[in-house]
Formats: structure tokens, C-alpha cells, sequence
């Protein structure tokens, strides 16, 4: 089972090395993946952080989600997988195939 954590509200200023020395203090932090605009470079203010075991998840959640980093308050969760999107290229009209007979 994954022990991924979603961190939200980041300030633009914050960097991977701030959150691993942050989160290193619930367990072993895995991974850092500061999330950032593919042109720019620039923070999106979020992140996800791996922990070694769900045990150092819940333990990182309840010491870090509500608390201020770089003057913002973090959001800490569990990670959910990214749901899809659709627009699988397929239109619908009403329900009706819009083929012609």
C-alpha cells in the first residue's frame, strides 16, 4: 500500500529540501515531488511527499496538516489517486448515437 501524502497551500517559496527536512520529523521520507508549471518552473502550491509506511502517514497528517510553513498553513492528506479526466474524444449528443441510418 502507498504512503502518499498530498500537501497543499505551499508557498511559491517553498522548496523539496524544506518539506523532506520538515516531514523527515513523522518517519523516512521516501520522496519529494514538488509539483511546478511545465513552462515556468514556478510552484503550483502543492506537492506530494512518500513516507515509508502508512503508520508515518497518519503520524505526518496530524502533525503538519493545519500547520504554517513559509507563513502559509498547510493542508496535509492522504494522497487519492488522480482520477480521470475524460474526454476520451467521443461526443455525445442527448444520449442518441449521432450517426445517420
Amino acid at each position: 500500500m502507498e504512503a502518499k501524502l498530498y500537501v497543499g497551500n505551499l508557498s511559491y517559496g517553498t522548496t523539496e529540501q524544506s518539506l523532506r527536512e520538515l516531514f523527515m520529523q513523522a518517519g523516512n521520507v521516501t520522496s519529494v515531488a514538488l509539483i511546478k508549471e511545465p513552462g515556468t518552473q514556478r510552484s503550483k502550491g502543492f506537492a506530494f511527499v512518500e513516507m515509508d509506511s502508512q503508520s508515518e502517514v497518519q503520524k505526518a497528517i496530524s502533525m503538519f496538516n493545519g500547520y504554517t510553513l513559509d507563513e502559509r498553513q498547510l493542508t496535509v492528506s492522504v494522497a487519492r489517486p488522480r482520477e480521470e479526466r475524460g474526454g476520451s474524444g467521443q461526443k455525445r449528443s442527448g444520449g442518441y448515437d449521432s450517426r445517420r441510418y
